[in-house]
């Protein structure tokens, strides 16, 4: 475990605390549509990464594949947000990205000598400790926070972090190639939608749901006659 320590650092550091930090801190001043669109093209620095130094042989029919994921995205992205303005905000929010893209590319490494579980624990641990920078700010605000927000925060360090990054460590492990697990990644914002339209009785367009299935092609087009 030691001699990868370097590698667990990078995932932790890239993948939980440069990401929650960039992504966050570019979100407030980036609309949610906006900031959905950028985050969720990682996959394409993560192939990039892949095929630099993981010599990972990426065919046309994957990169056609991508594509066509982010004209999917592009659609149900248009439908969250009507104005756009590069800022600083923007800015982070890319570099969130690529650091996203950083961390799949890094798992992807570590999951080859380590089981899915072990990848994540040692992640986790190496990415809170630089998250403790911001601990007495965390601290201070408790008590002028409520207990639905407090709980909150419980709720999306367990689901959406930890059993998140688990399974995500599983499928980089078993998928023959990074491309057919991040690809998954272009669906978050189509799930966003659908779940706001559920939950939150937000309208969902047509174009947003022609977005989705342009999307799920995309991903089909690679898992499925990507095989090599």
């Amino acid at each position: 475990m030691l001699k990868d320590l370097p590698l667990f650092a990078a995932s932790g550091l890239s993948g939980v605390f440069l990401y929650s930090y960039l992504f966050n801190t570019g979100s407030v001043s980036v609309s949610a549509g906006i900031s959905s669109f950028i985050i969720a093209s990682s996959p394409v620095f993560t192939l990039v990464l892949t095929r630099i130094f993981l010599k990972e042989i990426v065919k046309p029919l994957c990169w056609a594949g991508v594509v066509i994921c982010l004209c999917g995205l592009a659609a149900v992205t248009l439908t969250q947000t009507t104005e756009f303005t590069f800022d600083t905000g923007v800015l982070l929010v890319i570099c969130a990205a690529v650091s996203s893209g950083t961390y799949s590319a890094v798992m992807r490494v570590i999951t080859k000598s380590y089981t899915a579980l072990e990848a994540t624990t040692y992640t986790i641990i190496t990415g809170t400790i630089g998250t403790l920078l911001f601990l007495p700010v965390a601290i201070a605000e408790i008590p002028d926070s409520n207990l639905t927000v407090n709980l909150l925060v419980v709720f999306m360090g367990v689901f959406p972090a930890a059993f998140a990054y688990l399974a995500w460590s599983y499928a980089l492990a078993k998928a023959k190639k990074t491309a057919h697990v991040t690809v998954f990644s272009y669906l978050i914002p189509f799930i966003s939608a659908l779940l706001a339209y559920v939950w939150l009785r937000e309208t969902l367009s047509l174009l947003s749901l022609i977005g989705g299935l342009v999307i799920i092609a995309g991903m089909v087009m690679i898992n499925v006659f990507d095989k090599d």
